[in-house]
């Protein structure tokens, strides 16, 4: 056969496959009947060559080795004698085959030959009957065995072929309980034979059904993104001026602040595709899958241009290389390195930017940073007093709210929660109203479902007159130095009801959004944390373990101000790094912090003193206002909780801050 007549024939068959020149597979049938058909074969080849070593010897043969003991038992199936010699030959052959081997005839050493100690035989029997051979067979205690004559070559074959089956039909079974599942039932190109292919789920631009107006605050970012939206809408009016399109734009915030929601919504507002993976669904435990899946998604991408890539937590994939206790040639540094060389691979005007979304950008791959892959970095931070009020007029629109509900209020109650945590807190409210058969939400329902997400559910202790005495006083402790101390947070509520893992609490809020801290605040904010154990000390003359909690975070506080923040005269204005970096990023190992042991007792001398100046001055008034703190504890003793409003019957209105900052020493 010529070479034209075979690829002729090739193609076809690849024709008939379905893997044309795009190189896309064809039906889903077709794909499995070709893949039968090479399981079939390879099983085929798989039994001939697993198929036991079997001598082929004429009947006279066999009626020789019968003869000289060599058969150990034999099986008839029609004509068919199938058998197996016997392990070791009797002494009698071994001492002929001893004289052989010394100068015995051709024929024996011929015989000696076929014989394979322990090995199968097969041979065939004369039409004509042999009325010898059984009785020749019993003489020399021969097993004997018979079959039904007729499965033959095809039901030896069929026995080889149904593991072969099973496996096949299970394989089949997999893909298509994977394309049901990856589909939700439709069919798709997705199954057991896609295992490199990318998992990224695929939105058409009608699907996209958010845009900008749709993610509440975010102003900041929202505006760095306009530029990739307008160059994603009308990449022709940008190309004119001679302007690329940034590759990558890295979003960077806390969770729950809306980096997925927000790159959904720059698919929406330019209108074009969009394709979102998780940087955990590249990784697998076979190297090279990781890299396969980065170039399917790239590929399908670039034949859709202009479209939006979006990889949430990309610190799954794009942690340094080569860093802490984990090898450099592993399946998640692969998959890294791929998607470095497809962000390289981009022509100027291929309109396809990239969004990766992670709350570590510490961690990132120095690489993947640099300019020409991540142009870009958008920082999402969480929500100010104005874009919490907006995000929860979002989430409230589907919720019946009652006419009492401050939208606010709850907002001015909500500082450092995230879009996430606020979303959770509407829903929880909802909840609430469900499970107390009420027709709206009320304030009364949003404040419980604040309390609930802040300080834990509300839970069942119980607690003796006395321990609930010492609670109620050392909460007290902690708000009474709230209201006492100039520059403290303004004190809120005050209970004593057990949530979460607190037997009680004290809540504070900022009159205002706060970015920097003076030196005041912090003193008086250690002040408050240390009101409860000081509480404690006045009245009871001992201290518990409650103040376990408050004394971490002083101590906490007081170490960054002095280490940190340049905030003590003894060590001045320098920085004291210490080792709190992540050790599995290789960094911190065997590292000694940045100053002398004789400087870390400095430092520890400080913190103590600092603590210890504020603790001295919080007793004296504690001391000065002891009417106060019994008042609050009665209050706390007889209603559980006490409001900002029933804090002011009992202690007046709070006097307002100085003007002078009050400096620390």
């Amino acid at each position: 056969m010529s070479n034209q007549r075979v690829n002729q024939w090739l193609e076809r068959l690849k024709e008939w496959v379905g893997a044309g020149d795009s190189g896309q597979m064809g039906p889903p049938r077709r794909r499995y009947v070709a893949a039968t058909v090479a399981i079939l074969v390879l099983a085929a080849l798989l039994s001939m060559l697993m198929r036991p070593d079997v001598s082929v010897l004429s009947y006279s043969d066999f009626k020789l080795s019968v003869d000289q003991g060599r058969v150990a038992r034999v099986t008839f199936e029609g004509q068919q004698i199938r058998g197996r010699f016997v392990a070791e030959l009797p002494e009698s052959e071994q001492r002929t085959g001893d004289a052989t081997a010394e100068g015995g005839s051709d024929e024996q050493a011929q015989q000696s030959v076929a014989f394979q100690a322990g090995g199968r035989f097969e041979t065939t029997m004369p039409q004509v009957a042999d009325a010898k051979l059984l009785p020749l067979l019993e003489h020399h205690g021969v097993e004997i065995r018979a079959e039904t004559a007729g499965g033959g070559i095809w039901g030896r074959l069929l026995v080889s072929f149904v593991p072969w089956v099973l496996l096949l039909g299970g394989f089949l079974y997999l893909s298509w309980r994977m394309q049901r599942s990856l589909t939700g039932g439709t069919g798709g190109k997705e199954g057991i034979f896609s295992f490199g292919k990318s998992k990224a789920k695929r939105f058409r631009e009608q699907e996209i059904r958010i845009g900008l107006d749709d993610v509440a605050g975010l102003a900041n970012a929202k505006a760095d993104l306009v530029e990739i939206i307008d160059h994603l809408a009308d990449p022709k009016r940008f190309r004119r001026v001679g302007a690329t399109m940034p590759k990558g734009v890295l979003l960077v915030g806390p969770p729950g602040t809306g980096k997925t929601m927000l790159a959904r919504a720059v698919a929406g507002e330019a209108g074009v595709p969009f394709y979102s993976i998780g940087g955990s669904e590249f990784v697998e435990m076979f190297v090279g899958v990781g890299a396969s899946r980065v170039r399917d998604l790239f590929e399908a991408a670039k034949n859709e241009a202009p479209c939006v890539i979006f990889i949430d937590e990309i610190d799954a994939v794009g942690r340094s290389r080569g860093a802490g206790l984990g090898g450099g040639h592993d399946e998640r540094e692969q998959t890294l390195n791929q998607i470095l060389s497809e962000m390289d691979g981009f022509t100027p005007h291929q309109d396809v930017v990239v969004l990766a979304a992670t709350n570590r950008p510490d961690v990132l791959d120095k690489a993947l940073l640099r300019p020409g892959r991540f142009d870009r970095k958008v920082y999402l931070e969480l929500p100010d007093l104005p874009a919490r009020r907006a995000i929860l007029e979002l989430h409230a629109r589907k919720i019946a709210l009652a006419g009492d509900v401050d939208l606010d209020r709850l907002a001015a109650r909500t500082v450092g929660f995230s879009g996430a945590d606020l979303k959770n807190l509407i829903n929880e409210a909802a909840l609430l109203a469900g499970r107390r058969r009420r027709d709206r939400v009320d304030m009364e329902l949003l404040s419980t479902a604040r309390d609930k997400l802040v300080l834990g559910a509300e839970r069942d202790q119980g607690m003796g007159d006395e321990e609930r005495r010492l609670v109620a006083y050392h909460e007290s402790g902690h708000a009474l130095m709230a209201w006492l101390l100039p520059r403290a947070d303004t004190l809120d509520k005050v209970t004593i009801i057990p949530r979460g893992r607190a037997l009680g609490a004290t809540e504070q809020l900022p009159e205002e959004e706060r970015h920097t801290f003076t030196q005041s605040y912090l003193r008086d904010r250690i002040g408050v944390m240390l009101g409860g154990r000081v509480a404690e000390q006045a009245v009871f003359g001992e201290v518990t373990n409650g103040a376990e909690s408050d004394l971490a975070q002083a101590t906490e506080l007081a170490r960054k101000m002095i280490c940190r923040w340049g905030m003590s005269t003894v060590i001045g204005p320098m920085a004291l790094k210490r080792g709190d970096e992540h050790v599995f990023l290789g960094r911190e190992m065997a590292h000694s912090p940045d100053f002398s042991d004789a400087t870390a007792k400095v430092v520890d001398d400080e913190v103590k003193r600092l603590i210890k100046d504020i603790e001295t001055h919080a007793r004296k008034l504690m001391d000065d206002h002891r009417g106060a703190l019994d008042r609050l504890a009665d209050a706390l003793l007889e209603a559980e909780t006490l409001s900002r409003d029933q804090i002011e019957d009992l202690l007046g209105e709070r006097s307002a801050p100085p003007a002078r900052m009050r400096s620390a020493g």
